[in-house]
Parts: structure tokens; sequence; C-alpha cells
């Protein structure tokens, strides 16, 4: 598919509700979990792209993974040197880009041209309207990324650019990248969620409270994470009902996004 007709094809119209795939029990928190595995996403090679979905989009759908809650993509992106998504536009959505290896290349028409590195976060309300391109602007490496759109809390709003290093990456933990108003810390998110990169290097217990109904989505990048007596690897996800203390294990060399959602 050619870059233009792809960037045609993605509708919000597919977005919708969520219904669940497969539920175990978890720990005592009395959470509902549900594994999303990697290999059962959305797949689709476009030669420049080759792209996971999460969630139906674009050419992708399927009513079982519509989204969850506020959370309606996740695609994990990698895109072949000197290619990239040609100027396209978006309104009332709150998008994230987070980069896994290799540098992403960002001009909009707010008149912002930038490079997201890994280390960093960008994010736009898109607002009464915004169009961007992204391009992989090295010559020899591939550029690994992640991309999140999160309903808004409010629309018709300005658009708004923002991007920046995330404080204390390279530390171990749980670090909040982006949330509600700012109020935790990262960007600030026109949406009632919050974003929680992890990083464990070695075999870690963790305790994880969410300050919201304990809708929690975890995004697995490497390694692995247990919920319970749920076991998601890298490219996984799990969905979590009633998850208002969540008890994590994480492997070593772990690398996880975690969406506390409303």
């Amino acid at each position: 598919m050619k870059r233009r007709d792809f960037i045609r094809s993605i509708s919000l119209s597919a977005l919708g509700a969520f219904l669940p795939w497969k539920v175990f029990a978890a720990d005592s928190s009395k959470a509902r979990v549900t594994l999303r595995r990697s290999d059962e996403r959305g797949f689709a090679d476009h030669g420049w792209l080759k792209t996971k979905h999460s969630f139906s989009f674009a050419n992708y759908r399927d009513p079982k993974h519509m989204g969850f809650k506020n959370l309606r993509v996740i695609n994990q992106d990698i895109v072949v040197p000197l290619e990239g998504f040609p100027t396209h536009p978006h309104t009332d959505m709150e998008i994230v880009t987070y980069v896994l290896s290799g540098e992403v290349k960002h001009k909009d028409t707010l008149g912002n041209s930038t490079i997201i590195k890994r280390g960093e976060i960008q994010k736009m309300t898109a607002g009464t309207g915004i169009q961007h391109s992204e391009y992989n602007s090295s010559s020899l490496q591939d550029v690994h990324f992640m991309q999140i759109w999160i309903e808004p809390s409010l629309e018709g709003i300005q658009p708004i650019y923002e991007q920046k290093a995330i404080d204390g990456f390279g530390k171990e933990g749980l670090i909040c990248v982006a949330s509600e108003a700012g109020r935790k810390g990262g960007l600030y998110l026109n949406a009632k969620a919050d974003i929680f990169r992890g990083k464990f290097s070695e075999k870690t217990s963790a305790t994880y409270r969410s300050s919201r109904e304990g809708s929690v989505w975890i995004q697995v990048i490497s390694g692995s994470v247990t919920v319970g007596k749920v076991l998601a690897q890298s490219g996984d996800g799990l969905r979590i009902e009633k998850g208002s203390k969540l008890h994590l294990q994480a492997g070593a060399g772990t690398e996880f996004l975690l969406f506390d959602l409303t």
C-alpha cells in the first residue's frame, strides 16, 4: 500500500468499545486481567512501514479489540531509512510518540520542525486541527517507535505541541512521562489519563496504586511483566479492570508503558 493511500485509510470510525478476549483471575486486589498477545495484534507490511496494532486501526478491524476506556490506539511502527508518513491531519485527539530506537523527524502546521530521540516524549493536542508529517531522516537506520492516541477531555481547543526529555529516563522504576493536566509530571495531557514508563534491569517486584477507577493498560516493550498469574512478554498487552492496587513482577531487562485510564 502506498503511503498516501495508507494515510487516507485511517478512520476514527473504526474506534469504539473494547470487548475482552480472555479473562484471568488476578491477585488480592481483585483485578481482572485480559492478555492481548503480541502475535495476535493487527499487522501490516507496507514496505516502507511495518506496523503492529494493539487495537483496530486503518485496514485492521477486530470488534473484540477496538480500544480500552479512552485509550484508542497503540501502534508499534518501524519505518525504513528516508521514508515516513506524509503530511496528514488530526482533530480532537491526544497523540503521544515514544521512540524505541532511531529518531523521528517531525514537522507540523504550527511551525514546529523537530527531531524526537530515544529518551524524549512528544505529544500533540490536536484540538481544532493540526497537520503533521513523521519521517525517518536517517539514511542508515530504521526508526522504531510507538504511536498512542487517547480521547481528549475537552474538544475544540487550540492545538498544542510539546516535546521534552524524560526526567530520570535512565533510572529504574516507574516514571510519569505524561499526565492529566500535568498533575503528576511529564507532558500535559488534555485527557483523563496518566502514562508511566517502567524500567527494570533485574527481576523486581513493584506495586502500582491507581488514582482512578483501576482501569490500567500495560504495554510490554521488552522483558516481561506478571500481574497475578498472568504473564505478558515483549509486545503483549495487559488490560486490567478494578486494579486499584497492582502487584507487578518484572523480569530482567524489562521496559513497559503503563496507562492509568478512565
